[in-house]
């Protein structure tokens, strides 16, 4: 395998992961840094002495989870909202893109869930069209998409890779076609952004929302809403007052204000403080930042690649290189997966998911080579070592 300078050394230290746990199932929850466990049971415990709790620390840790995402995502944190999760963002998008009847919203076929009710809803609220991009043969997505874009489309709403198998969107490509016909983009980052590189002023989504549970490392029910700043205007789901300007001033809070605090924050979730989880997805937000995305992104796509390159002889087969994410696998068998192959994987200690039709493998930094012997020794076992798992 090529070494470049960007190449990360295993950082499974830096986890608590047992020498007998093969875990390659980031792209379903990833693992807490050791740091972050510890950042979290202080933070506990802050919340136990709450006597110790001043009005400065409401602002803090939003301060610098908003300002660490931001520096992530090459945003400025005046553009960064705090979420609970992507359906959160997804409704602050709803909200305040504009569709009308006889317009449509472009989407994936098999896309995640929570996308797909989003913007379903909304389109029968107004009378505007769903338009599900069915699955390629060739995995071009973008093509595809492309070409169910036209003067009819009020908006996309697409992810940087396909959640089942990490097939790729060229959305600087796809973003530009949007902007031709006078439609805006949503974007789910959830399954990229924090391992893999994004071009934010190339691509200019309207919205992006990210959770930070999987590829940002950090705990389940934080989110990110990236708001770009012709949107700062516009109208939040709800109305707490936190977000309002001067809120800083608690002798002042029942001096009711129009106004909201600076740039995106008006689209704050209740309570953001949010003491318990917010220190947990600070400390794992600047551990992303020290590693370097592009040095994660180098490591973490050699590994799928040798995952991918040693299933082919178990008959299963990935995206091509050229239209995957280079951090994500999706691999299928011609006759499909036996049945109740994941849950074989787990007993022999490794950990994958198997999404629709195709065995999903996620590893991160802190998998080695004795995790992907684990993961083919297991898979052997697992079918018989049957080429095609049939």
């Amino acid at each position: 395998d090529r070494v470049t300078p960007s190449r990360l050394p295993c950082q499974r230290h830096l986890f608590d992961i047992p020498r007998e746990v093969a875990y390659f199932n980031c792209g379903y929850m990833s693992p807490l840094l050791r740091a972050s466990v510890e950042a979290g049971d202080q933070a506990l415990r802050r919340k136990a002495h709450p006597w110790h709790l001043s009005p400065p620390d409401f602002f803090r840790w939003m301060d610098e989870a908003r300002g660490a995402f931001a520096e992530v995502l090459g945003s400025t944190a005046d553009d960064v909202a705090l979420v609970p999760s992507v359906s959160y963002g997804l409704a602050v998008a709803a909200r305040n893109l504009p569709l009308a009847r006889g317009q449509r919203v472009v989407m994936l076929e098999e896309g995640f869930p929570s996308v797909i009710y989003t913007w379903r809803e909304r389109a029968r609220e107004v009378g505007a069209e769903v338009v599900m991009v069915p699955r390629p043969a060739d995995d071009d997505w973008t093509s595809a998409v492309l070409a169910a874009i036209d003067d009819r489309t009020a908006l996309a709403a697409l992810p940087v890779c396909h959640w089942t198998d990490g097939a790729l969107l060229d959305l600087a490509a796809i973003g530009d076609r949007l902007r031709e016909v006078g439609a805006a983009l949503a974007v789910d980052a959830t399954q990229s952004l924090g391992v893999m590189p994004f071009d934010l002023a190339r691509v200019r989504p309207d919205f992006l929302a990210a959770a930070a549970y999987k590829w940002l490392l950090g705990p389940y029910s934080i989110g990110f809403l990236y708001v770009d700043p012709r949107w700062h205007g516009g109208r939040p789901i709800e109305h707490n007052w936190i977000a309002r300007e001067g809120s800083e001033d608690f002798t002042a809070l029942v001096r009711y204000r129009d106004q909201y605090q600076p740039g995106a924050r008006r689209f704050d979730v209740g309570e953001p403080s949010n003491f318990a989880l917010l220190p947990v997805a600070v400390v794992a937000l600047r551990q992303l930042v020290g590693w370097g995305v592009p040095a994660l992104y180098d490591t973490v796509s050699a590994l799928a690649r040798t995952v991918a390159e040693r299933a082919e002889g178990f008959g299963l087969r990935a995206v091509p290189a050229d239209r995957r994410a280079g951090h994500y696998l999706g691999l299928r068998a011609p006759g499909g997966l036996p049945e109740g192959l994941g849950g074989r994987l787990a007993d022999a200690g490794v950990f994958v998911s198997v999404r629709g039709n195709a065995l999903r493998v996620t590893p991160h930094v802190y998998n080695d080579e004795a995790d992907l012997d684990r993961f083919f020794g297991a898979l052997a076992g697992a079918t018989g070592g049957r080429r095609g798992l049939a």
